[in-house]
């Protein structure tokens, strides 16, 4: 797969995730509608990593923080300040004893106040995208 299909990927599968959050909140799956909400958010930094560098294979981490800062990306600090919030999401999904703990906790109003700054942030990328520079 070149370069362009690759990103490509990335950018379709962030688009499946951001869609499958539907289905789940309509479930009342709000720990998991986060944990997806994640994993787009992920997908897309990955899209812009492969658009930034030699290589086609991102690194294999799930760290927001870590994808973010290996981009030429300048993300607006309200979403800088959101980024270890979405990264922790990714663990409470992954965990079934800390989503136990923590994910029984998330009430629908959390999870949609959370999930409009993340489509937000979700909007920003996909525009601010080095490939449609």
């Amino acid at each position: 797969m070149g370069k362009d299909e690759k990103i490509i990927y990335w950018i379709n599968s962030a688009e499946e995730d951001w869609k499958t959050i539907e289905v789940l909140m309509k479930g009342k799956r709000y720990m998991y509608a986060l944990f997806f909400a994640h994993l787009a958010i992920e997908k897309l930094f990955k899209a812009s990593w492969v658009k930034e560098h030699i290589e086609n294979q991102p690194p294999k981490t799930h760290n927001l923080e870590f994808l973010y800062g290996e981009t030429s990306l300048q993300l607006p600090d309200i979403f800088l300040t959101e980024l270890r919030i979405i990264n922790a999401w990714n663990i409470e999904g992954r965990y079934p004893d800390y989503l136990n703990k923590v994910g029984k906790g998330t009430t629908k109003q959390y999870t949609e106040e959370k999930l409009k700054m993340v489509n937000d942030l979700r909007l920003w990328l996909l525009e601010n995208l080095p490939s449609k520079k």
